[in-house]
């Protein structure tokens, strides 16, 4: 599977210059985080903690006009934001899920609830989209990138729309705009009227008034901000332009360091024009936003979108890995700013490891529940299909409380796999599975179709899975057609157990330490997750998944 990161690479090969690769910024030495790293951890030294919601999930809001970031927990990364009266919608690279681009509706830009998918069937692996309104319609404009499950594409990276009356849809079919090679569109109306998409490498292409097809050549639009030669980044990498106009000036805020590698790579700057047509003017106290070291509990901070929150003050929600938690993925910020009698902003949230005060507006209820008695369709919603074609989403079928997977590949990294995001440091998964033909089916923690571990039952044995490939130590189980099976997670520690009756557990006698299961080993930008899957001629029949948080601090049984 072609690798996010060595997508973009691909992509932004023009662009590919050796900065911000030198130096010798101070870091905390590698293995461990220092002692002023844990005191900025909530619950590490009696700090704040995260209040619990639904199953015990961690949430952002206190309940006391406070929050603690993160305000959506798990890998929402490339956050787009969009403002509609008292209502805001965001959605997030969707990569290679599908359904794609679960869309979440909030009043006060802290609490969220999910409305559903905007993308059926797509088309390719979904970078960084962008939301827009223009009229009564509302827009996303995709980048899919080739991949080998894909239907046949112009390029290797090609930006398309899809439209809808309402957030809630019904939305269209992807529709080809005709770009090739560019990602992270970014929409604006332009004093002209026009409408206009920005991309990575400072391109930029016009829009048709109905926004449905281009209106001119890409062409060269602006060049990035770029940091001290000495930084310690990834790569310079600048993409992510998000727009918008305030007072006579134009802002494009745009994201370069690169999206991983060090703490202290990704970065948020910003740039004005008084004209979409620039000339574009870098703000003097660029990046707004950067981690300064690997102490710090947010890392590689970065793909902003700046919005109006509910009482005038004005807000960046973007994503950062947290500090000793990578596999979690990118998880969703949401941080104050303040403008300046220049007319520029800064960032104004300090140390997000802790609470800010929460913006007003009216709290919907938040998040979802991770568990499932398969009584209702929750693809795109809960689950998605990991790197299927379109034609795939006929594997799946919810009927008599049961998930049936139908079958495909000899094992997880080519069958059917069904995965969905979850945000809690400590986690305890459960599921029954049944096999029917000659197939293999269980319970993972899926990173990529390289990377995973868990356990599969094919009638005759138990296969454990650990570091993407069958496991050395394999464990004794009983042969059976139906069993049921646990994973715990606490503290990067991860145990499996299996029952015969539901009643009497054993427990593995191998544990796996999981902190490397993450982006910066696998070079792809996704996240440790809870997954189900079936491989052979088959079907697996999956019934009472169960999720509940744990207290990160409490050692696995």
């Amino acid at each position: 599977m072609e690798s996010r990161r060595a997508a973009i690479k691909i992509a932004l090969a023009s662009a590919a210059a050796a900065c911000g690769t030198q130096g010798t910024r101070a870091m905390a030495a590698p293995g461990g985080r220092s002692q002023a790293a844990d005191a900025a951890i909530p619950g590490a030294t009696g700090a704040t903690v995260w209040p619990r919601g639904i199953e015990g999930q961690r949430k952002a809001d206190l309940g006391n006009g406070f929050y603690l970031n993160p305000i959506l927990s798990g890998d929402y990364p490339d956050p787009s934001v969009l403002k509609d009266g008292d209502d805001y919608y965001m959605t997030h690279s969707s990569f290679d899920g599908a359904p794609g681009l679960l869309i979440w509706h909030s009043r006060d830009l802290v609490n969220w609830r999910p409305l559903g998918p905007a993308l059926a069937k797509p088309l390719g692996t979904v970078f960084a989209v962008d939301i827009a309104k223009h009229g009564d319609r509302y827009f996303i404009y995709i980048p899919f990138m080739k991949a080998p499950w894909s239907p046949p594409l112009r390029g290797f990276a090609n930006i398309y729309v899809i439209h809808a009356p309402s957030m809630e849809g019904p939305w269209s079919e992807p529709i080809d705009l005709g770009v090739q090679d560019l990602i992270d569109p970014g929409h604006v109306v332009g004093e002209d009227g026009q409408r206009y998409l920005f991309f990575n490498e400072g391109k930029r292409v016009r829009l048709s008034a109905d926004g449905l097809a281009t209106a001119g050549p890409v062409e060269k639009a602006y060049e990035a901000w770029h940091y001290p030669e000495d930084w310690i980044t990834e790569a310079w990498s600048p993409e992510g332009p998000k727009l918008f106009r305030r007072g006579p000036w134009f802002y494009l805020v745009n994201a370069v360091g690169g999206t991983s590698g060090p703490a202290t790579g990704h970065m948020v700057a910003v740039a004005r024009a008084r004209s979409v047509n620039g000339p574009w003017e870098n703000c003097p106290h660029n990046p707004i936003v950067r981690a300064r070291s690997d102490a710090d509990l947010w890392w590689s901070r970065g793909h902003a979108t700046c919005v109006e929150g509910p009482g005038g003050q004005w807000y960046m929600v973007y994503h950062a890995y947290e500090n000793g938690y990578q596999t979690l993925g990118r998880q969703t910020l949401l941080e104050p700013i303040a403008w300046t009698d220049d007319g520029w902003f800064r960032a104004t949230g300090g140390d997000l490891s802790r609470p800010l005060p929460k913006p007003a507006g009216t709290a919907v209820p938040h998040g979802m529940a991770h568990s499932d008695d398969f009584q209702h369709e929750a693809l795109g919603r809960l689950w998605t299909l990991y790197a299927s074609a379109p034609s795939d989403s006929a594997r799946v079928r919810i009927a008599d409380k049961s998930l049936a997977l139908q079958a495909k590949g000899s094992g997880p990294h080519d069958g059917t796999v069904l995965t969905q995001q979850v945000g809690d440091r400590a986690f305890e998964i459960t599921v029954d599975v049944e096999l029917v033909g000659e197939v293999q089916g269980g319970l993972l923690l899926f990173f990529d179709d390289r990377l995973f571990l868990g356990m599969g039952l094919d009638g005759k044995r138990m296969i454990t899975y650990r570091g993407g490939k069958a496991a050395y130590w394999q464990e004794p189980a009983p042969p059976a057609r139906r069993m049921q099976l646990r994973i715990t997670s606490a503290d990067q520690v991860v145990t499996f157990h299996y029952s015969l009756d539901g009643r009497t557990w054993t427990r593995h006698a191998v544990r796996t330490y999981v902190a490397g299961y993450n982006a910066n080993t696998m070079d792809n930008l996704l996240s440790l997750r809870p997954a189900l899957f079936a491989a052979g001629k088959g079907q697996a029949v999956f019934r009472a998944f169960r999720y509940r948080a744990l207290d990160p601090a409490a050692p696995p049984a």
